[in-house]
């Protein structure tokens, strides 16, 4: 029964499974928290990864391990490999101006944006990569000198495991690579001549590798005095010099390509033809599992690539399960109590509107917005129809995605509902009056780390498709779609 580890490294905290590669059943697992913040020491997540591993009995008795982490964050290295400044993450909006910038170099308006399409598949917006790089050429020139290369925060933690042998080791995959800004998903290619546009200077980036892609191997050193798992043996030669391995004691632990965050969950979940997957975290967002890539020149939808050798057009928001937690702390309940308030009333909520850009917005892009609230009168005045509003409007954000999906060509036959606000019962029986179609929910999971676990897995086994895993058992939603609570939010929305 060879095991297989998966990561998942996200804004809050470093999940990591442990699990059978054949049939995908849960082994072991472990958790550590993440420090608050848009601006982050790399070496926050390397503690808490070893933290995770070691809850999880270690990772001496596995064959593979592939890290999932979020997208976009900025991680400069200099020459000797030492972090240049704390990692700017996706959520980070100071880039915002240059990301307009480069949209204006490029021609602006629709020339400016038809050009990012066309050339990577979808338009700057403070998120990316490149955005953040201009930042720091323009805000920090001491730091941005003595910067030799930039990698992605999963693209990092795959390579300490590795040992961090040196920058031309870093490694990462296609689905993370196409939301830097500075790789194509249409040619498969680095645009250096777009992160030369971007940071005024060409700099190491990593090597991009296929789905199932051995990035290394676990220097069992770095994981210090991590404990073995249950029953393991003595682990063989380790590095990335190490000779062919078929899994531990035979060259050592392989290290998969890794992917984003979101293309990890779509793996998880085994998102298919006709799927759209809705994830409710941190972040909000919408993707689709596609042939084809998308180039959307108004910007709402990220043609990015996926962990499986085909495409996942996405469609992301800056405020989603922090919205239902916000709305709690207001009302002062906790989030179950939140859910009944919501249930409790109307659909539509009599005309209350929350329009939740509580940290700005991505989509659409307007990062200097703030949360506003329509419609209150006194019969509107109470808790349960603010609770209702803050739910509605959180669903409303993540509908007007899934519009754009489907103006790129998407299908979506059902939603597949994942993340941490999935577990609230009023967000589960509201999203079908929105979204107008069916709502299937996977049992409560880690689906990044997951999906992240079944990529090692097809790195362990190999073969030309990731192992057939079941999800177990799900829930499905139906309900009548109530037309006027979008149309309410539209208006509301501007």
């Amino acid at each position: 029964m060879p095991l297989v580890a998966g990561v998942d490294s996200s804004t809050q905290s470093c999940k990591v499974v442990v699990r059978d590669a054949e049939t995908g059943a849960l082994v072991r697992q472990g958790r550590a928290p993440h420090p608050p913040g848009t601006e982050v020491d790399p070496y926050a997540w390397w503690n808490a990864l070893r933290a995770a591993v070691a809850e999880a009995g270690g990772l001496a008795d596995v064959a593979a391990v592939s890290v999932g982490g979020q997208q976009h964050g900025m991680v400069c290295l200099d020459e000797a490999g030492e972090v240049v400044r704390p990692a700017l993450l996706w959520n980070d909006t100071r880039s915002a101006d240059a990301a307009r910038d480069l949209v204006e170099e490029a021609g602006g308006g629709e020339i400016g944006r038809r050009f990012w399409a066309d050339a990577t598949g979808a338009v700057p917006v403070a998120s990316f990569t490149a955005t953040k790089l201009r930042w720091l050429a323009r805000h920090e020139p001491a730091n941005a000198d003595r910067v030799a290369a930039v990698c992605l925060p999963h693209d990092w933690l795959t390579w300490k495991l590795a040992g961090a042998p040196g920058l031309a080791a870093l490694r990462t995959d296609r689905g993370d690579a196409s939301g830097t800004g500075y790789w194509s998903p249409h040619t498969g290619e680095y645009r250096f001549d777009l992160l030369e546009r971007a940071f005024g200077r060409r700099i190491r980036v990593p090597v991009v590798l296929g789905p199932a892609e051995v990035a290394g191997r676990l220097d069992p050193a770095v994981l210090g005095d991590v404990p073995p798992g249950p029953g393991s043996g003595a682990v063989g030669p380790s590095g990335p010099s190490a000779g062919a391995a078929d899994g531990p004691g035979a060259g050592g632990v392989l290290l998969g390509p890794g992917t984003g965050d979101n293309a990890a969950a779509a793996l998880g979940v085994g998102a298919g033809p006709g799927d759209v997957v809705v994830s409710i975290g941190t972040s909000g967002t919408v993707f689709a599992v596609a042939d084809t890539p998308a180039a959307d020149a108004t910007g709402a939808v990220a043609g990015f690539a996926d962990a499986g050798g085909r495409f996942l057009p996405l469609v992301a928001t800056l405020n989603a399960a922090r919205v239902l937690d916000a709305a709690a702390t207001l009302l002062g309940v906790d989030l179950d109590t939140l859910g009944e308030l919501a249930l409790s009333a109307p659909p539509g909520a009599d005309g209350l509107v929350l329009v939740p850009y509580l940290e700005g917005e991505r989509t659409p892009n307007r990062p200097d917005a703030t949360g506003t609230l329509h419609g209150l009168t006194l019969a509107t005045s109470n808790p349960a129809h603010l609770a209702r509003a803050a739910v509605e409007g959180l669903l409303c954000g993540l509908a007007d995605g899934l519009d754009a999906l489907l103006a790129q060509g998407a299908r979506a036959d059902r939603i597949i509902l994942v993340g941490g606000g999935a577990r609230s019962a009023a967000v589960r029986r509201i999203a079908p009056q929105v979204f107008g179609r069916p709502v299937v929910v996977p049992p409560p999971g880690e689906y990044v780390a997951d999906g992240a676990a079944r990529q090692a897995a097809w790195v362990a086994l190999g073969g030309d498709t990731p192992p057939d895993w079941s999800i177990g058992d799900t829930e499905e939603y139906t309900a009548t779609p109530v037309p006027t609570i979008r149309e309410r939010y539209a208006h509301a929305r501007g």
